[in-house]
This record gives structure tokens, sequence and C-alpha cells, in this order.
């Protein structure tokens, strides 16, 4: 079994930051690609940054100068550093990772999701 399970999701003013974490568990032979998506009421999930095995990052332009995606492999673990947060950052935040587990098998897993509440 594999799972992802995040943290760091709460309620913060406006211009505040938060740091999410999602680490992978369970029977992981490699990680590729890990990436963090948002949704908010009635709109679509959408990717918010990703970063590749080797560290190569990228972040959605809604985003870019205030949100920094980065993972620590040792750990299986990716973070998202959100800064300078807005009302419109307000969403259920979830982390996805392509894993191939120890038999093979390669699928991508998805989080239980965290919410994330910027107030104005």
């Amino acid at each position: 079994q594999v799972q992802l399970v995040e943290s760091g999701g709460g309620l913060v003013q406006a211009g505040g930051s938060l740091r999410l974490s999602c680490a992978a568990s369970g029977r992981i032979f490699s990680i590729n690609p890990m990436g963090w998506y948002r949704q908010a009421p009635g709109k679509q999930r959408e990717l918010v940054a990703r970063i590749t095995s080797g560290g190569s990052p990228s972040h959605a332009d809604s985003v870019k100068g205030r949100f920094t995606i980065s993972r620590d492999n040792a750990r299986n673990t990716v973070y998202l550093q959100m800064n300078n947060l807005r009302p419109e950052d307000t969403a259920v935040y979830y982390c996805k990772a392509g894993i191939r587990d120890d038999i093979g098998i390669f699928r991508d897993y998805w989080g239980q999701g965290t919410q994330v509440t910027v107030s104005s």
C-alpha cells in the first residue's frame, strides 16, 4: 500500500504564509513527479506547482513569485511554501505523486486534501 499524507493547511490573513507538506509512505520503489493542485468551491481542480525527481520546479503563473515547491527525496516528501497569500488562494490543496511500487507498477496517487483559507 502507498499513501500520501498532507499537513500544514489552516486559516491565515491575507499577506500571511503557510507551508504545506506531503509525505509518501508504503511500498515505494521510486517517485517521479510530485505536485500540488488546488480546488476552490465551484471550480475545477488546477495545477499549482510540480517538481521532478531531479528537483526541477514549475509554478502556475498565478502563484509565481509567491509560492515555492520543493522536495526531500530522502524523506519522500514534497513541500509548498506559500507567501503573500491572497483570498483567491482559498481552496482545498491536494498533493499528487507518480509512484512506482516495489512490484513495478506505476500510477498516480493523491493525498486527502488540506484546506487553506485566506481571510481579507
